[in-house]
């Protein structure tokens, strides 16, 4: 049976001293809890080396929420896989929705990124979904299809085993809309059965998949009881230790 995976993007939000509670408040607040998934955090940046040493006793998995596909270079601004993996981090978000539509980041930009997060042995959290027009145009399977057909291009089977695919439909996050369990359990089971047809049943059982998109305490459980949804990639609702917590349990 797949164990759930619950990841918290905090996306721009917390300087060091508003991360360092909120990190120490779920590490209060987990503590006497029976963990049964396993639970990441992403901060920004500026967070991660602090995060990882308040981390290192607790249960809870540090990720980063971007990073280049260049070891080094000319590329101000920019965070490789090696200096992620030297504050700590185990995880990495790539291809997420904000991502793709803000700074125009293309399948071929997030496959190279994949591809060196593993040569890294960072474990991508590989982020797909569809936009409202998309989804009203009925064409939610062919954009799927394309993003994870391109993104894992001459990805082979025993990394694909090292990935976790985050389906986010673009219309459901930070708007408060949710895709209905079964909504997102259909193109759960879709992603499932393309990866069975691009390498394997066992790797395609095997595969964790979270759902992203407005993920609360209140509509969780139902969520994660879906047969294909393993757990979730969750934005707003990790921002407060109570709020994380309750979806943390409801895994």
């Amino acid at each position: 049976m797949r164990k759930k995976v619950i990841a918290g993007n905090w996306k721009m939000n917390n300087d060091l001293s508003e991360s360092q509670n909120l990190i120490s408040k779920l590490i209060s607040g987990l503590s006497n809890e029976k963990v049964n998934c396993d639970v990441i955090v992403c901060p920004p940046f500026t967070s991660l080396s602090e995060a990882n040493s308040l981390l290192k006793k607790s249960i809870i998995k540090l990720g980063a929420q971007n990073m280049y596909f260049e070891e080094n270079g000319a590329f101000t601004g920019e965070i490789s896989a090696s200096m992620l993996k030297n504050t700590g981090c185990e995880y990495v978000i790539l291809g997420h929705s904000e991502r793709r539509t803000i700074f125009g980041e293309t399948d071929q930009v997030i496959n190279k990124k994949i591809k060196k997060a593993l040569q890294s042995n960072l474990l991508p959290i590989f982020c797909v979904g569809e936009s409202l027009q998309e989804r009203e145009s009925e064409v939610t399977n062919d954009i799927i299809k394309r993003q994870i057909t391109e993104g894992l291009k001459n990805i082979s089977s025993a990394e694909m085993q090292k990935i976790i695919i985050a389906y986010e439909p673009v219309w459901a996050i930070g708007t408060g809309k949710t895709a209905s369990p079964q909504q997102a359990e259909d193109v759960h089971a879709f992603i499932r059965g393309l990866v069975k047809s691009l390498y394997s049943n066992e790797i395609a059982e095997e595969l964790v998949i979270q759902y992203g998109g407005s993920v609360k305490p209140d509509n969780a459980k139902e969520l994660l009881s879906q047969k294909d949804i393993d757990g979730a990639l969750v934005g707003g609702a990790c921002l407060k230790s109570e709020s994380f917590i309750e979806i943390i349990k409801a895994a």
